[in-house]
């Protein structure tokens, strides 16, 4: 490593990372990548039980989680206790929130990051999502339009064997499906009672990737497979340093988070897939005299625009169907449940027509009929909603640097609290899901967001303990917050404007060409769809012009 100067050096080996290796080594380039956490194994992957879980508080593997470091990771609403090992130490990873905003920060560092605990749901943003200012006036268009991204959603999705339908929904564009999905029973009957309700609402199946079956992610072995890889786990980058110009990257310095050996990695480009916080940290952190507030952040744009998507979430019973069932389509997998369910795509805030009471809007996902009760009970409902948050300069990123990680990098504070129009948003999105829900022959259980609480009839979880119940309600605030939708994005946003945007169009940083962020904080908006597929897609795109760029100077002959 202290010896190469490498074409590329990618910083994180997630949804962004593995493709961006995997582009640029095939694009003939030498590539480091650098990861935070360890290499990964089969051993890290146990089997599924037998016998599938019922779903529950699951409150004594969150406390012992709690105990032994993860008393953040512990707080996320489908938190694993097979896979905990994917989800990092608070103790040695800190951040801190202001009073009165708490944010929930989920995070995984390993050989594919947060993919393999996240839904494996892959679905594309419609131009409502890219440009909403357009449509209301209000946020953020993006420099891009559904059309400039959509090759790359088809190039994704057939390469990753995407399943899916083609619904014919304006707010939720097709795919390039290797094979139908299908509803089961009971979310076919509640999908026939909405759209008979509704109109104008969808009811329709996941559109999601099978798991893994070499569990490392499949553009990261393509990229070793062309022998121009090579990738080093257990390194932090903490630090990018400029040429005397300031106009371009030359080197990261790394720690070893075993040895805490402190080295500095030469390359021609530098791609960051860190995720949102972790790659605007980074960014913060790279100051120098000709950047004292962060690396290409003349305009003070670094950091701000942060954004999740606003979470909510319900459990309910139907009336119309007893026991669970099993999706006949769906793809078997010895280590993870099949990744199928329904899909309520955006209706709120279309070219059909603006609901003044908020901007923007909000979709659902979830299940009904697939959680395991026994034959006698009614099936059960649950899904999670996700608004799309405006961007707002005072939502951002910093770093304190009084404060430090385990390795001596200075830590990260959040801010991301909610607006006038998000709490409104979040309104309408709980109460429209428990009318579809009670209107259709369904019974709410509980429903909440970061806004409220509420429970009816037997309430939470009736089946579990009094204590765990307790504990639940008394908890329930610090779990279902922002940060629980999982979907950040901003802090490092694109646009057309060096003034007002810190990347341009092709992902590049304005100030400093040679320098790209292509994970979720380049968003320039958060959506109310999720963030991943097209995370892939801007990173195909932007190293697909970068590496071709770089390819060009090596060609060139010496002079």
């Amino acid at each position: 490593m202290q010896d190469t100067q490498y074409d590329a050096v990618v910083v994180g080996s997630g949804a962004a990372g593995c493709f961006a290796v995997k582009e640029l080594t095939e694009q003939g380039l030498r590539v480091l990548l650098l990861e935070a956490g360890p290499d990964i194994s089969a051993a890290d992957f146990p089997p599924r039980p037998d016998r599938p879980e019922k779903r529950g508080i699951h409150l004594w593997p969150r406390i012992k989680a709690t105990l032994l470091g993860q008393h953040i990771q512990a707080r996320l609403v489908f938190f694993n206790r097979r896979f905990k090992h994917f989800f990092v130490n608070d103790r040695d990873n800190p951040y801190f929130t202001p009073k009165g905003t708490p944010f929930l920060w989920i995070r995984g560092r390993q050989i594919g990051g947060r993919l393999h605990t996240f839904g494996r749901v892959l679905l594309r943003w419609s131009d409502l999502d890219f440009k909403g200012k357009s449509l209301d006036g209000q946020g953020e268009d993006w420099p891009i339009s559904y059309a400039d991204i959509a090759p790359y959603y088809d190039e994704i999705e057939e390469y990753l064997e995407v399943r899916g339908n083609r619904d014919h929904v304006a707010s939720l564009p097709d795919g390039n499906y290797a094979a139908p999905v299908a509803l089961v029973p009971p979310e076919q009957t509640f999908k026939k009672k909405v759209e008979q309700l509704w109109p104008g609402r969808h009811v329709v199946s996941w559109r999601y990737m099978p798991p893994f079956s070499k569990r490392i992610p499949k553009p990261l072995l393509d990229a070793k497979a062309t022998g121009r890889l090579t990738y080093k786990a257990n390194t932090i980058a903490a630090r990018i340093s400029c040429d005397q110009s300031g106009r371009k990257a030359t080197s990261i310095e790394c720690i070893d988070t075993h040895t805490k050996q402190r080295l500095n990695v030469e390359g021609k480009i530098f791609i960051i897939c860190g995720s949102p916080i972790e790659t605007v940290r980074l960014l913060l952190n790279s100051k120098s005299e000709r950047y004292p507030n962060g690396i290409g952040n003349t305009n003070d744009t670094l950091g701000r625009y942060f954004m999740d998507q606003c979470p909510s979430i319900i459990y309910a019973n139907v009336s119309f169907s007893k026991g669970h069932f099993k999706d006949k389509t769906g793809v078997e997998d010895s280590v993870y449940p099949p990744s199928s369910g329904f899909y309520i795509p955006r209706y709120e805030n279309t070219a059909d027509g603006l609901n003044r009471s908020f901007y923007r809007g909000y979709t659902f996902q979830g299940m009904l009929g697939r959680i395991p009760v026994d034959e006698n009970e009614n099936s059960k409902f649950v899904a999670m909603g996700f608004g799309e948050m405006l961007p707002y300069p005072d939502n951002r990123i910093t770093v304190d640097e009084r404060r430090t990680d385990r390795w001596g990098i200075p830590t990260p504070i959040v801010c991301c609290k909610l607006h006038k129009n998000e709490k409104a948003l979040l309104e309408e999105q709980q109460n429209s899901i428990v009318n579809m829900i009670e209107q259709t022959g369904g019974s709410v259980e509980f429903c909440g967001s970061p806004v409220s609480f509420v429970e009816k009839g037997q309430g939470a979880f009736p089946d579990s303990s009094f204590v765990g119940r307790f504990i639940f309600r008394r908890s329930f605030h610090m779990s279902m917050t922002m940060g629980a939708a999982i979907h950040e994005s901003g802090g490092a946003r694109m646009g057309n404007d060096p003034k007002t945007s810190y990347l341009d169009a092709y992902n590049r940083c304005w100030e400093v060409p040679n320098l790209l962020v292509t994970d979720a904080s380049s968003f320039p908006s958060s959506g109310a769809v999720g963030t991943t597929l097209t995370v892939m897609a801007l990173t195909v795109r932007a190293c697909r012009q970068a590496g071709q760029k770089t390819s060009e100077v090596r060609k060139e002959p010496k002079q």
